[in-house]
């Protein structure tokens, strides 16, 4: 509405006022080029890259705790049924959405930290503005389509009758604010590809407080069980993405935004669909994997699905911390191949792969010494416990496989080399599991069933450590040759 409004100013008054803006944002923009000098372009590598995980990890971790405080609290004072419903085959929907999205979103995040990093004021500007008009565009329209489709996937998934009404509402309410967590989302990972972790953060732990206090008041105070649960959630949610808007229209060096300027500029966004599409295919290929694997444990009963639930609330500790070395990685290599500083793009991607390696080893230990304690957090019921434990014992000493991927395919995208690695990992991760579940042990066990994590990432780890190495070579060559090195 605001740019329909502006069209019937006139003319001259439009072109002083975006003359006006556009040297404002240059003046931002250089004076953002000096406080950035000593930071992700220059400087101590391991450190800068620390710097930059830690408010990642931090934050992660609090948008984490909007589900896992959601199923602590529903699971111990509602019930494994409650539990099942909000982190079982609806947790399954919604990481699918919402994670084709965020992989979409990482066109975007590439685009900005390059241009961010080459001081290209200009495309930074339209890459920004186009962002956020893809954000809010697909969150009203994957809402829309989620809203009226829950039913018949959770049906589709075997989810078991006595379920399916309280899985169906949680999962409409999240899908009703869907647009808030994209516009989050993308908010989140543009001021994350301009090197500001730090107030993403923030806006996290500012949310998750609201959702907790609005978890017990309406599901301890009004009784209201899932959906008091989901409603928190939106309203947290929509908080969140107020934040992140304002935070991009006030107060960030380096870029502004402008809301009458939100608008899809089409070359733009064939350049962020041309990275960010395979990523948000390979991201949705891996939770259509796990729909799978989700729809053959639901076979198990109502006890599995709750102690699958319950691990998957404890397995995020490891992807928190994964996920943030990846994007630490995927930022770091962006800005510095955008600075063309090829020698900062290799030790920046051996040492964060030395650290993520590291740290999923000592997690790994740490999770199987205290899995009972961590189980017995989200239920007290035994049968439940002792399967999520057997769960524990075939996936978590496997997690170091999985920091090759993500390490190695962060940095490839941040160079723009996005097709190869989507389908290597589709194909070595997505399609073997698929293939695994419903081929190779169509009627298995449990533990059967659960060994196609770690099958497929090894399968993928391995493949991504030769391409990775191979196409590193090629990338160095074509530097050295463009720059006469």
């Amino acid at each position: 509405m605001k740019n329909k409004i502006f069209h019937t100013q006139d003319l001259c008054l439009r072109t002083n006022l975006r003359c006006a803006e556009s040297c404002a944002r240059m003046e931002i923009f250089m004076s953002a080029k000096d406080t950035m000098e000593n930071k992700i372009t220059e400087g101590v590598i391991w450190k800068q890259l620390l710097l930059f995980f830690f408010p990642i990890l931090v934050g992660t971790f609090f948008q984490q705790l909007y589900n896992t405080v959601d199923a602590v609290i529903v699971g111990r004072f509602v019930g494994k049924e409650a539990l099942s419903c909000v982190s079982g085959s609806s947790g399954q929907i919604i990481n699918l959405v919402v994670g084709f999205f965020t992989g979409l979103s990482a066109g975007a995040t590439v685009m900005i930290s390059q241009h961010f990093g080459a001081k290209n004021e200009e495309q930074l500007h339209k890459a920004l503005h186009t962002a956020y008009a893809f954000a809010i565009t697909g969150g009203i329209i994957a809402g829309v389509i989620g809203v009226v489709m829950t039913r018949m996937v959770l049906k589709w998934m075997n989810t078991p009758e006595n379920l399916l009404p309280d899985s169906t509402l949680y999962v409409r309410i999240y899908f009703a604010g869907l647009l808030f967590i994209f516009v989050y989302n993308m908010g989140a990972a543009i001021l994350r590809a301009i090197g500001d972790s730090k107030r993403p953060l923030y806006f996290l732990i500012i949310c998750c407080i609201v959702n907790i206090i609005l978890d017990l008041v309406l599901v301890l105070g009004f009784k209201m069980g899932v959906l008091g649960v989901a409603v928190a959630t939106l309203i947290a949610q929509g908080i969140s993405a107020v934040l992140v808007s304002v935070a991009l229209m006030y107060h960030t060096a380096g870029l502004k935004l402008i809301p009458r300027e939100i608008r899809i500029h089409k070359s733009v966004l064939k350049n962020m669909l041309a990275i960010g599409l395979p990523t948000g295919i390979e991201s949705s290929m891996y939770n259509i994997s796990n729909v799978i694997v989700q729809a053959a444990l639901n076979g198990f009963g109502v006890d599995t699905m709750a102690a699958w639930a319950a691990f998957g609330k404890i397995d995020s500790l490891f992807w928190m911390i994964n996920s943030a070395f990846g994007i630490a990685a995927t930022t770091f290599v962006g800005q510095n191949f955008g600075a063309g500083k090829m020698d900062r793009v290799r030790k920046g991607t051996r040492e964060c792969l030395g650290m993520a390696l590291v740290t999923a080893i000592l997690l790994s230990v740490i999770l199987m010494s205290a899995g009972r304690f961590l189980f017995g957090i989200f239920t007290t019921d035994a049968n439940v416990v002792e399967i999520g434990l057997s769960m524990m014992q075939i996936i978590s000493p496997t997690y170091f496989l999985f920091v090759f991927i993500e390490v190695y395919s962060g940095a490839l995208r941040a160079q723009g080399h996005v097709i190869v690695t989507t389908a290597m990992t589709m194909i070595g991760i997505c399609v073997l599991r698929v293939v695994w579940v419903t081929w190779i042990v169509p009627d298995g066990t449990l533990s059967q069933i659960v060994a196609c994590y770690p099958i497929t990432w090894l399968v993928s780890a391995v493949g991504m450590i030769i391409y990775y190495h191979y196409k590193q070579k090629k990338i160095l060559e074509k530097f050295a040759a463009t720059h006469d090195l």
